[in-house]
């Protein structure tokens, strides 16, 4: 029983810490949660994690299947560049237009949780993260190859999402209500982080540095 309570406890602290740095997902859940309502913003990282606990979970299992996939991958990562700009624009457009005005990329009826599966099943970044952390669970004896193990693992790592989500969320709820014309600041600041981010990504897709290039 105790072997089973480390291997949540691992799978949730890892992925609570791997969350807090600023990242596409969960800057989007903040927007989001600032822009809507945060129970959007709630439903959209619950379809984020949702993948993510898929992707651990092959890659658990399907490691050589995944190393094969390099096209796909790299299709991915390009795809998911594309919308990091998109949004980063977004970000920069609500920000010209008022404090009210919203990200263009968030003017559609499609459900968050939708998104958040969309957004999330389409970057490749978490497939290595995930391979890295694991690897050196199994090597410590902390995780071993057993179905039990892994659902809680993983269930683990869902709600460490979450809840690293969950200090975007409402850490930028808190910001809107401290700060006069804060959204208008923080859109400011959400476009710049994008375009940062994308900046980032594009540089390490050209330098052979992305998370294709960790499987090689």
């Amino acid at each position: 029983m105790q072997k089973l309570i480390n291997v949540f406890l691992w799978g949730l602290l890892v992925s609570f810490l791997g969350s807090l740095p600023l990242g596409t997902l969960n800057v989007a859940a903040m927007q989001i949660g600032i822009q809507e309502n945060v129970q959007n913003a709630i439903y959209f990282s619950l379809g984020s994690l949702l993948v993510e606990m898929i992707y651990v979970r092959i890659s658990l299992v399907g490691i050589d299947w995944i190393r094969k996939q390099k096209k796909i991958m790299m299709a991915m990562e390009w795809i998911t560049l594309t919308i990091i700009i998109a949004l980063a624009s977004g970000s920069f457009y609500a920000a010209l237009n008022g404090e009210n005005s919203k990200n263009a990329i968030l003017l559609n009826n499609m459900h968050r949780f939708i998104l958040g599966m969309m957004m999330c099943a389409i970057n490749p970044v978490q497939i290595p993260f995930w391979f890295g952390w694991s690897t050196v669970l199994f090597s410590k004896k902390i995780l071993e190859p057993v179905k039990s193990q892994y659902n809680l693992y993983i269930t683990g790592i869902g709600l460490g999402t979450l809840a690293g989500n969950c200090v975007f969320i409402f850490g930028g709820k808190l910001l809107v209500q401290k700060i006069d014309n804060s959204q208008q600041y923080i859109n400011w600041a959400i476009g710049s982080i994008f375009a940062i981010t994308a900046f980032i990504q594009l540089i390490k897709m050209l330098r052979h540095k992305d998370a294709v290039s960790k499987f090689e």
